[in-house]
Formats: C-alpha cells, structure tokens, sequence
C-alpha cells in the first residue's frame, strides 16, 4: 500500500453500487385500476331494450308516484296565496299532470328522445308570486275571482316567454353554447341539478319526522339491505322497493291520523302528518278533461311577461343537465348539441300548450325520475312513455288521482333525498373524463360547485314568503328576472364554469379539459352511437328538416 507525502495511507476506492430494479414507489395504488366508462355496465335494461309488461307497467306508475309529489308541492304553495280554494287546487293538479304526460311523450318522441318525466317547475315559483302581489291590494268580488284573474295572468305570460326557448332552441343558440361545455363544466351542473335541490329533502322529511325518517331509512334497508338477505326476492326489491315503502309508511301515517297522534299538534305540523288535510279527495270531480282556456282569456302584462322569460331560461339550463344524468343512467352517450337544441325548442312549444291549456307553471326535466332510473338500474324509454298513461289517466279521473296525491309530502321528502344523491353522484363520475389531478381543473370545478350552492343559497335566504328577492330595483321585471336566475343552482353552475373553463388557458389545456373525449359526441355524426340513441323514431328524420333535428 502506498503513503502521501503526509504520510496518511490512501482512501480505498469507491465501488459502483450494483445495477437492479429501481425501489417502489411506496406511493402507487397498490390496487386494481379502473379505466373510465362511457356506458355504464350494471344496468338491468337501457334506453332501448325493455323489461316485460307486467314490470313496465308497474314500473311505469312508480315513476307517476315519483313526480306527483312535486306537483302536489308547487299547487300546495301557490293556489291558496292565489285565493283559490281546495277545489281549484285539484284542477290545478289534474291540469299539471295532464300537461306533464302530453310533454313527456312530446319529449321522448321528438325531443331529447332520453327517459326523462316533464314534471312541474320550481323555477316558476317567484314570477308566479310577483303576479300573485300585484293583485294582492285590487278588489274583487270573490277570492275565486281573484284566483282567476291571477292565473290568466300566469297564462299569458307563459305563452309569450315560451317563444325564448323555442327561439334558443330551433336557432341552435343552445345548443352552440353546449359546445362550450367540457366535462368539467358538465360536473357542476349535473352534481347541482341534484344538490341544488337539498331543501326538498330532509329539512322537508323534519316537517314530520314521524313518518319522513322511517320512510328514509325503510327504503334504504329495503332496497340495498334486504334484496342481498333474501336472494329469491332481489328483482323484486330492487325495482320495486318503492313502491312498497310508500304503502307501508302511507298505511303507518293513516293509522297515527286515525288514532288522534297530531289532534293537538300544530297546524304546519298536522298538514304535513295528517293525512286526511289534502281535502283533495272530497273536491276533485269524477271526471274533468283539461281543455284550452279553461279558466278564460289569457292576460298579458308585460312586467310579468319578463319575469316568466327568466324562469324559461332556468328551466331550460336545469333540463339540460338533467337530460345529461339521465343520458348516462339509461346507457346512452351524452346527448349532442343538436339533441340538446331541439329539446329546449320542444321544451318552449310545450310551454306554448301550457299556457294555452291554463297551467300554473312551466315544465322542466324531473331530476327526481331520473334519480329514479339509477335507483332501479332501469332506463328504458318505453316505461317512461308508459307513465304518461297514468298521468293523463289520473288527470281526467280527478277522484282517482286524488286519492294518490293525498300522500304526505315527508314520505316524498324521504324519496327525493336518495333520488337527488343518486343524480348528484352521477354528475361528480363525469369527472373521470377530464385530468383530475389538475390544479387549473379543481379551481374552475371548486368554484362552480361552491358559487353555484352559495349564491342561490343567499338569494333564498334573502327572499320573503311574498317572492321579493335580495334584488330590489325600481323595476319589478328586472328584479324578478336576476332573482329567478341566481336562485338556481344549475345555472349559476353554468355561467360560472363556463366563463372559468374558455377563459382560463383553455387552449393550451384542452387534454387536461377531457375535450378529447367530449367533442365526438357534439357533433352530428361523430359517434356512430348518436344517430342510435337520438334519430327520430320510424324513419322520421327523413322526412324533418335539419334545422328541427
């Protein structure tokens, strides 16, 4: 061994670690990945095949029991403010059903084409109360006639502002602004169409928690729970749960009202237990058949006129996302611009016929029948178009729907707080198709998601029994259109993400946006699979112009 001149001996030399595998990464997933699905698999039929009669039937008045409590909600809060008596509250429902029936095969025959009910609107609500106020100080010579007067208004205003969505829609406006979307928009609205919904659940199940929560938790038990304790009665209890929860929590509230639980509880208290406070049954006709102008000459005042025009442009952002969740719980792929175009161009005509027939408020896509679709694993279109027999049905034979629509709002609480998670679930999946690990992606999914819950939620605080809302200019046209908008969550969901995803180096962002996955299916032709899901049936599209398709 050799010395330096310091006499120290050297360092010996250092060897080369040896070649192998590189150590883990302790941060992987160790776990089975998924890729994304743009169909979902474990659904029993889809759009297009269909369960037998027997089931299509049953399941057909399971999806009318579904929308019937959103109808009996919208005729509950508004008739009385209106003047109008029990009576006229029956024919208001018999008239909603009937509307919603027709609309619906409209719909599922020349629209959207998707399983989708036509139910009654929320998002009228507000211009339907300016309306009622400005009659509120006027002297009639009956309630009745003020009741009258009030919905001829309403009439008249919704035949004017259904020329908005027939216009947006048969001029491609809405569905051009659909092409903007990205998958990252598509997550808030559809997540909102569910969530925005959240005061239609359990804070309406507290109305009466009696009968609200053990409904809650007998569907769940029943439907996820049980079907896997008893196997012979698994499609039974899958696909029919509902329906059987509803009676044995129906026939529980009977019992209570018969044996004098809530004889001396609270008014608010007794008309959401009771069951026999409705008075539907003792004043709907036998037989009364909608027909137009049943309750007069429209009116037509122009600061309502622009009131209703906001309320058709919500309905027609809610329906949009709502055609969206229920694309995906049917098994088809997500409607293209041009489907989306004529649906809300259908949606504006049937808002024609609506005011023309004398209905309280506008149609919409029901959210909570199409949660109904991903609680059953059921999307066949025939079971929905089935369903508009029992809703014309019941809408002519008053007495007979009556007795259905006497059901306690808590009960339909309990069902809307699975059917709007299921529907909000199915917008947050949608995520899948865009880069979720990008900051850019959770800022704009953040924001949408957190403004579209915060600025409805301030303007329904802020809004009075009377439908004044936070916006309170000189201009009650004005106000009534910014306080409709900004009330809903879904379309603030879409002007905010929109604005955020195209402005927001959308360009240089555009793999990590999903457009890769999502522009195909924008364009007429650009998955083999749209011309399958949405073509007209028996070979109409040959005949329709391409401006109607």
């Amino acid at each position: 061994m050799g010395e330096t001149d310091h006499n120290h001996q050297a360092p010996p030399p250092v060897q080369a670690p040896p070649v192998g595998p590189p150590p883990p990464n302790l941060g992987l997933s160790r776990g089975p990945t998924w890729t994304p699905a743009e169909q979902l698999l474990h659904l029993n039929y889809c759009i297009h095949s269909n369960p037998s009669w027997p089931q299509a039937i049953l399941l057909a008045f399971q999806h009318y029991i579904v929308m019937l409590g959103t109808t009996v909600m919208i005729a509950n809060t508004l008739v009385p403010s209106m003047g109008g008596s029990h009576g006229d509250k029956a024919r208001v429902i018999q008239t909603l059903l009937f509307m919603s029936g027709l609309n619906t095969l409209l719909q599922t025959w020349f629209g959207s084409r998707l399983p989708t009910v036509m139910g009654a609107s929320f998002a009228f609500i507000l211009p339907v109360l300016s309306t009622i106020n400005d009659y509120t100080d006027e002297t009639f010579s009956s309630e009745h006639e003020r009741f009258i007067y009030t919905i001829r208004t309403v009439q008249g205003s919704l035949i004017v502002s259904s020329f908005i969505n027939i216009f947006l829609g048969y001029s491609k406006v809405w569905g051009n602004l659909t092409r903007l979307f990205s998958p990252i928009i598509i997550v808030p609205v559809v997540c909102l169409a569910g969530l925005g919904l959240f005061s239609r659940g359990f804070p309406m199940v507290a109305s009466c928690i009696q009968i609200g929560l053990p409904m809650l938790i007998l569907l769940v038990i029943t439907q996820q729970y049980l079907k896997r304790l008893v196997p012979v009665a698994h499609h039974v209890l899958e696909k029919f749960a509902l329906l059987i929860c509803i009676a044995v929590v129906w026939a529980f509230a009977a019992i209570l009202t018969v044996a004098g639980a809530y004889n001396t509880a609270k008014v608010p208290t007794q008309m959401s237990c009771r069951t026999d406070r409705s008075y539907l049954m003792s004043t709907a006709p036998w037989i009364k058949v909608p027909y137009p102008f049943q309750w007069g000459t429209p009116i037509f005042k122009a600061s309502h006129v622009f009131g209703m025009m906001g309320a058709a442009l919500v309905s027609s952002a809610e329906s949009t996302g709502t055609f969206f969740a229920a694309a995906r719980l049917s098994g088809a792929t997500p409607p293209p611009a041009h489907v989306l175009s004529r649906s809300i161009g259908l949606q504006g005509i049937s808002m024609l016929i609506e005011g023309i027939f004398g209905s309280l408020v506008g149609t919409t896509a029901s959210v909570e029948n199409v949660g109904l679709l991903g609680l059953t694993h059921i999307g066949s279109r025939r079971v929905v178009q089935i369903s508009c027999a029992f809703m014309i049905f019941f809408s002519i034979f008053g007495k007979f729907g009556a007795f259905f629509a006497s059901i306690p709002i808590p009960i339909f609480a309990a069902i809307y707080c699975v059917l709007f998670g299921i529907v909000a679930a199915v917008g947050i999946s949608m995520i899948q198709f865009a880069n979720n690990n990008s900051m850019r992606n959770m800022y704009v999914l953040g924001l949408a998601l957190f403004l579209g819950i915060s600025i409805p939620q301030y303007f329904v605080m802020n809004t009075a029994p009377d439908g004044h809302g936070p916006v309170r200019t000189n201009a009650g046209w004005f106000n009534d259109i910014l306080n409709t908008i900004f009330s809903s969550p879904t379309t603030v969901a879409i002007i905010v993400g929109t604005i955020l995803d195209n402005t927001l180096e959308a360009k240089d962002n555009a793999t990590d946006r999903g457009l890769p996955w999502w522009v195909p299916f924008q364009v007429r032709k650009g998955d083999v699979r749209n011309g399958d899901f949405y073509r007209f049936p028996l070979r109409l599209t040959e005949y329709i112009p391409t401006r109607f398709l």
